[in-house]
C-alpha cells in the first residue's frame, strides 16, 4: 500500500521541506497547518492548508485546526475492517497513511529563565500528541514519524518499496511515536506539579516521571550472572558521559561505564590540567600539573598498584607524549576532551584499550537518583565549590599560600571519593586516599599506609576530612602520619576539643561549614 497521503505539521522544521520536495516528486499528496504549510508554500511545495481540507476555518488562535473528524478518521481507520472504509466512503473522507509532526517545544520553554507559567501552558500541544497517538495506534496502516533523523529512513524505506513503508518499520515509527508522546507528557507533568498553589516553584514535583532511550544491551551488568542495558537521558546535559563518543576498543561493560563517569565527574572539576584515575568507583591517584603528561605522572603514583586495570581521565587535550606513557601501563578506558591524530595513533597500538572522547562542560542533570525497594530517592546534585574566602581558619597557626591551595584541591578530591574519606596531599597531588570505611579512623590508616606503599612523603601534607572528626583520635592519626594542615566541615558537638588538639599539636586547620557525603 504506497502513500497517496500525507498531513505535515512540525515545529521542529528542520529537514521538511527537503521531506517535502520528495513527497511531492512521488506524487504524495500533503496536507499542512500553520507555518509549515506557510514555509512549503513559499517553497513552491504544493499544499492543502488543514482548513482547506477540512472545510472548516481555525478557531480559537489556533488552538482548534487539526481536532476535526475528517483528519483523524483519515487517520485511524482500518484497510482490514469493511465497515471503516464503508464508513468513510460514506462521509467522502480519504485515508491519511503518512503523518508527519512533531510537537510544540516545551521542554525548550520552560528551560528559559524568564519562562512564565502561561508561557509553558501555551506550549502544551493539543492536536499534536492526538494525531501523534492515533497514528501511532493505527501503525498497521498509516507511518508516523516524529523525529527529523528518521526522514532519510522513510523516504530510503519508500524508494525500496514502491512508494510504500514495510509493516516492520511502521511498527517501529510506532513504537517511537509513543515514545515521543510518553516524554512529551512527562516535561508538562514534572513541570506544572513541580508548581505550589501561589505559583513558585518546588525543588522536586509531586509526580516525577524518568525519560531515558536506550543507547546499547550490554554484555551483562555488575556480575556476569546479572542482564544490564545502558540509557540516555532524553534532555541532553552538556559534558555528561552518556554523550561520549567512543574512538576505539572493546565495548564499554556495566562496571566500565559507572567507573568511568566517576573519574569524568571528578576531572571535570579542575580548571588546570588535570588527570584522575579510578578504580571501582574511588579516585585512586589524582593529580593537576602543568600539562596533561606531568598529571598522570603525579596521579599515578599515588597509587600505581591500584591504578591497575583502572580509569584515566584527563580535561585538557591528551596528546602524544602522554599517550606514550598511558599505554605502558593496564588500563581500562581512558577519556579527554581531546586527542591528538599522533596520540590516536598511539593508543590504537593497545586495540582493546576503549578510548573515549568528550567535549568538556560543566553543567549538571536536575537531580541525582539512586533507586531502593520499592521507590526512589532523589536530590539536587552536589555541585557545590568552594574557594579560599570560604574557608573559616580555626587555629592559632593561619595556613600557607600553598596550604590554602591544597586545600582547594584535597577537598574537591573528597567530594568524589566513598566516605568515610580522608585524602592526603600536597602540591596539587594526592599522596594517600583513604575510602569507604565505616570509621573515620580507618580511612586515616588506609590512606597513610597507602601512601608508604607508594614510597610518598606524608610530612608537611594536608588532609581533607569529607566530614566533621567526631573525637580527637582522628586527627591524631593523620597528625602522626605528617600532616600539617587540615580541611574539614566542621560541625561536630566536639569541634571545641578537635581544635584544641590541632593547636597542641602545632597544625593549622580550617572548617568549610558543608560536608561532601557520597555513599
Amino acid at each position: 500500500m504506497s502513500i497517496k497521503q500525507a498531513l505535515i505539521s512540525v515545529s521542529d522544521k528542520t529537514g521538511i521541506v527537503e521531506l517535502a520536495q520528495a513527497l511531492n516528486q512521488q506524487g504524495v499528496t500533503i496536507i499542512s497547518t500553520g507555518g509549515t504549510a506557510k514555509l512549503l508554500q513559499q517553497t513552491g511545495i504544493p499544499v492543502i492548508e488543514i482548513s482547506d481540507y477540512t472545510g472548516f476555518p481555525e478557531m480559537l488562535d489556533g488552538r482548534v485546526k487539526t481536532l476535526h473528524p475528517k483528519v483523524h478518521a483519515g487517520i485511524l481507520a482500518r484497510n482490514d475492517l469493511p465497515e471503516h472504509q464503508a464508513a468513510m466512503r460514506a462521509s467522502s473522507f480519504a485515508n491519511i497513511e503518512l503523518v508527519v509532526v512533531n510537537l510544540y517545544p516545551f521542554s525548550q520553554t520552560i528551560a528559559k529563565p524568564d519562562c512564565s507559567l502561561e508561557d509553558a501552558i501555551e506550549n502544551i500541544d493539543i492536536g499534536g500528541p492526538t494525531m501523534v497517538r492515533a497514528a501511532a495506534k493505527n501503525y498497521q496502516k498509516v507511518t508516523i514519524v516524529t523525529n527529523p533523523q528518521d526522514y532519510t529512513l522513510l523516504l530510503d524505506e519508500m524508494k525500496a518499496n514502491n512508494g510504500a513503508v514495510g509493516a516492520s518499520r511502521r511498527f517501529q515509527f510506532g513504537q517511537k511515536a509513543f515514545s515521543h508522546t510518553a516524554a512529551y507528557d512527562s516535561a508538562i507533568s514534572n513541570y506544572l506539579t513541580a508548581i505550589d498553589t501561589d505559583n513558585s516553584h518546588k525543588a522536586f514535583p509531586a509526580s516525577l516521571n524518568l525519560n531515558f532511550s536506550i543507547v546499547q544491551n550490554l554484555r551483562y551488568g555488575e556480575n556476569p550472572h546479572q542482564e544490564a542495558a545502558f540509557y540516555r537521558d532524553n534532555v541532553t546535559i552538556p559534558g555528561s558521559l552518556a554523550s561520549y563518543t567512543q574512538l576505539q576498543g572493546k565495548e564499554l561493560s556495566f562496571n566500565n561505564i559507572a567507573d568511568t563517569d566517576a573519574a569524568w565527574e571528578c576531572v571535570k572539576s579542575f580548571d588546570k590540567p588535570a588527570c584522575v584515575i579510578v578504580k571501582h568507583a574511588n579516585p585512586c591517584g589524582v593529580a593537576i600539573a602543568d600539562n596533561s603528561l606531568n598529571a598522570y605522572q603525579l596521579a599515578l603514583a599515588t597509587d600505581p598498584t591500584s591504578a591497575f586495570g583502572g580509569i584515566i581521565a584527563f580535561n585538557h587535550v591528551l596528546d602524544e607524549e602522554t599517550a606514550q606513557a598511558v599505554i605502558k601501563q593496564f588500563v581500562e578506558v581512558i577519556i579527554a576532551p581531546e586527542i591528538t591524530h599522533e596520540a590516536k595513533q598511539v593508543l590504537a597500538q593497545k586495540k582493546n584499550v576503549r578510548v573515549l572522547m568528550l567535549p568538556l562542560a560543566r553543567e549538571h542533570h536536575q537531580y541525582d537518583l539512586k533507586r531502593i525497594g520499592g521507590g526512589l530517592l532523589a536530590q539536587t546534585p552536589d555541585s557545590h565549590s568552594i574557594i579560599s574566602a570560604d574557608l573559616k581558619v580555626v587555629t592559632q597557626l593561619q595556613p600557607t599560600p600553598q596550604q590554602l591551595e591544597d586545600f582547594i584541591f584535597a577537598w574537591r578530591v573528597a567530594k568524589f571519593v566513598k566516605s568515610n574519606t580522608i585524602v592526603f596531599c600536597r602540591n596539587g597531588q594526592t599522596l594517600g586516599i583513604g575510602a569507604g570505611q565505616m570509621s573515620r579512623i580507618d580511612s586515616a590508616r588506609i590512606a597513610s599506609i597507602k601512601a608508604q606503599h607508594a614510597g610518598l612523603d606524608l610530612v608537611g601534607s594536608v588532609v581533607a576530612s569529607d566530614a566533621f572528626f567526631p573525637f580527637r583520635d582522628g586527627l591524631d592519626v593523620v597528625v602522626e602520619a605528617g600532616t600539617k594542615a587540615v580541611i574539614q566541615p566542621g560541625g561536630s558537638i566536639r569541634d571545641d576539643e578537635v581544635i584544641a588538639a590541632a593547636d597542641e599539636q602545632g597544625i593549622t586547620m580550617v572548617f568549610t561549614g558543608i560536608r561532601h557525603f557520597r555513599h
